[in-house]
């Protein structure tokens, strides 16, 4: 589960906890910050500066994970969250499985950072989560987090969720590709997603995205996103092509990857092979 900000930790506590206990300690809480624009404007909440609201929102949640458990006193004051106060009637008690891991999504090196300061791991974004960023980007700024903390980076783990353009076909990967094409074209016109963009040199395209954007303009974006755009960061093939090129560019660089579900519970066999293939 991702929980964006803006949401309330003791909240959140409570639905990861039922969570963990429906998946037999299999739960994974996701925490990820929200741009400034959603928070402000989409959701109509204040903004706060966002990398020390959450080392305060995943400390606050493991003092409270600690008072469910074990029923001590809750007591957790910082300068963001303050929480003091846990009757009897609203702890749910002791669970078989209390570890929760915590992981962040992060892009920018202050979350990035944190991630390997207090996450148990990191969450890529999909916009950035192509290998020469994780090498070059991510995994130093996760390193210099762990660091401040002595921590070894080997303890944070690394959750890759790139966007991939699949099917049955090549009539539906086709099909699969453009509809990625106009989500990419969305996502690289908000400035906090630009990185990979800038990386391989396309920063001027993001600046185009986003002036499209302000004028309305939704149906050009996608020309921005060219062939060659799309080739390097859209890992992409059928069913029975993806998995080996998923293994071929993420190989080594990562402890999870996310695979989309299909659309179609015909394909459920199709994707199982494919998940088998990358647990080989």
């Amino acid at each position: 589960m991702l929980v964006a900000f803006p949401r309330i930790p003791m909240t959140v506590a409570h639905a990861a906890w039922d969570l963990q206990v429906l998946s037999n300690g299999r739960f994974e809480l996701g925490l990820g910050p929200q741009v400034r624009g959603n928070i402000v404007d989409r959701y109509g909440t204040p903004w706060t500066p966002p990398a020390p609201r959450m080392r305060e929102y995943v400390q606050s949640l493991r003092a409270i994970f600690e008072s469910f458990q074990r029923g001590t006193q809750l007591r957790y004051e910082g300068e963001q969250y303050r929480f003091t106060r846990l009757q009897p009637f609203f702890n749910p008690g002791a669970i078989a499985h209390p570890e929760i891991p915590i992981l962040l999504g992060a892009v920018g090196p202050r979350m990035t950072a944190l991630a390997g300061e207090v996450g148990d791991g990191l969450i890529t974004h999909p916009t950035n989560t192509h290998p020469r960023y994780l090498r070059e980007v991510t995994r130093p700024r996760l390193e210099k987090g762990a660091a401040r903390v002595g921590r070894s980076d080997e303890e944070v783990g690394l959750l890759l969720a790139p966007l991939v353009a699949t099917g049955g076909s090549q009539e539906r990967l086709r099909t699969d590709r453009e509809r990625q094409r106009k989500l990419l074209a969305f996502l690289y016109s908000t400035p906090a997603y630009w990185p990979s963009l800038e990386l391989f040199g396309w920063g001027e395209r993001g600046r185009r995205l986003r002036e499209l954007t302000r004028s309305g303009e939704w149906s050009e974006m996608t020309k921005l996103i060219d062939d060659e755009v799309l080739e390097e960061m859209l890992p992409s093939g059928t069913y029975d092509e993806i998995g080996d090129r998923l293994r071929e560019r993420y190989g080594g660089l990562s402890t999870q990857l996310s695979f989309p579900l299909p659309r179609d519970p015909a394909d459920d066999a199709a994707v199982a092979r494919v998940v088998d293939r990358l647990h080989a």
